[in-house]
Parts: C-alpha cells; structure tokens; sequence
C-alpha cells in the first residue's frame, strides 16, 4: 500500500465519524465508500521481475494504446504508449537496471491522456536510464484527472530493473521510448503490469554493430 492512500482514506474516516455524528449514520455512506476506494487505489502488490537478459519490463500497469516510430537525436526509435484508467495500480517501475542520466520535469495541460498530443503537451516527469548496453526512456504523463506525479530518485540513482520509483494519480498515461535494435514482444490492445511483463528484448552489447554506435555519437553531436 502506497502511505498516500492511508492519508486519502484517513481524510474521508473523518468525514465520516463527523458526518454521523452531526446527520446521522447514514450520511457517512460517501465518505466510507471514498476511503475504501482510496486504499483499493493506491494497493502495491508485489511483482515477480523477470531475469531474461535485455528484458525490458513495463513502467506501468495498463493498455498498450500505440507503438510508434519517433525520432531522437536523429535516430528512428520505438514508442509504446500505456494508459492508465483509474482501476490501473497506479505505482510505475523502472523498465531496466542502470543509472539515470537524464530526469526533466516538464508543467503543461492536463489532456486525455489517450490522445497522441498528450506525450508532448501534457505536464510530465522524462526519464533516461541508462545501463545494460542501451538507453530507455520513459514518461510519466499526467491525464484529465491526474494532478500530481511522484518520482523518488534523483539525477545519477541506481535503479534495479522492476524497482518502484514513484507514480500518478488516477488516470494518466506512461510513454517508453526505445533505441533502435529492440524486439517488441507486445501489441496494441494488450494489457501489461508494471515490472512483471516484458515489453521489449534488447540486443546484447556485443553483438551491435558497430555504424549504430556511430550514428548515436553522430546523433549527439549534432544536438
């Protein structure tokens, strides 16, 4: 159970000790229905995470609405899009084991989060991990109901593939941004949970070829 739940579900006892006490028992209805949903919604049951080298496991639990090709420092990447409804848990993972070489905080709208222009003009957490042999990305973006995303690490963390770093509240969507080489193992319409299920394989180091490590450094230097 994430502590926020406690904190929602203490609010709405409250509420509801005080509403039967001044109205009656029967006003407290609300309020108790309120904090059994709250500590429902911010559940954190525990996830098995795979050990399959190069595995890289979902951030989130929720529907694959849209694979996508996006473009990133010049290179053709693959974008999987989650959305989150507000029955989802609603706590994110990080997709592989490495360090965080990039973490941006950026304010913006609050969108459906089901509409494609929500990954770039909804407020939203960008984060890199970077270990394994490869860099993924991945986006906590807030939706119509989701005012407030949690993210626990900082710039240079560790993070071990699985591991929770932070969430949002209620609905929201989550973007993973891969490099070039990945092999997808979900599709559209799939529905995925966050550090148990695999959404991509990652080729092995050392088994690259060498002009993709080439057009990364291009792609940096043209940045």
């Amino acid at each position: 159970m994430v502590r926020d739940g406690f904190y929602y579900a203490s609010g709405m006892l409250v509420a509801a000790a005080v509403l039967a006490w001044l109205a009656g028992p029967a006003y407290a209805t609300l309020p108790l229905l309120l904090a059994g949903f709250f500590l429902w919604f911010f559940r954190d049951p525990e996830r098995v995470i795979p050990q399959v080298a190069g595995a890289i496991v979902s951030p989130a639990d929720g529907k694959v609405t849209d694979i996508s090709t996006v473009h990133r420092e010049g290179l053709p990447c693959t974008r999987i899009s989650i959305f989150l409804n507000v029955f989802d848990v609603h706590v994110n993972r990080s997709p592989i084991s490495g360090v965080i070489t990039s973490l941006e905080y950026r304010r913006g709208r609050f969108q459906n989060a089901m509409d494609a222009a929500s990954s770039q003009h909804n407020e939203q957490n960008e984060v890199t991990v970077q270990g394994e042999g490869h860099a993924v990305v991945f986006k906590q973006i807030a939706g119509l109901l989701a005012r407030r995303i949690v993210f626990h690490h900082r710039l240079g963390d560790r993070l071990e593939r699985g591991q929770r770093v932070g969430l949002i509240k209620f609905g929201s969507r989550v973007d993973v941004i891969l490099d070039p080489g990945t092999e997808l193992q979900v599709k559209i319409g799939d529905r995925v949970r966050g550090g148990a299920d695999i959404l991509a394989l990652a080729p092995a180091a050392d088994s690259r070829q060498p002009e993709l490590a080439g057009a990364h450094a291009a792609g940096r230097e043209g940045l």
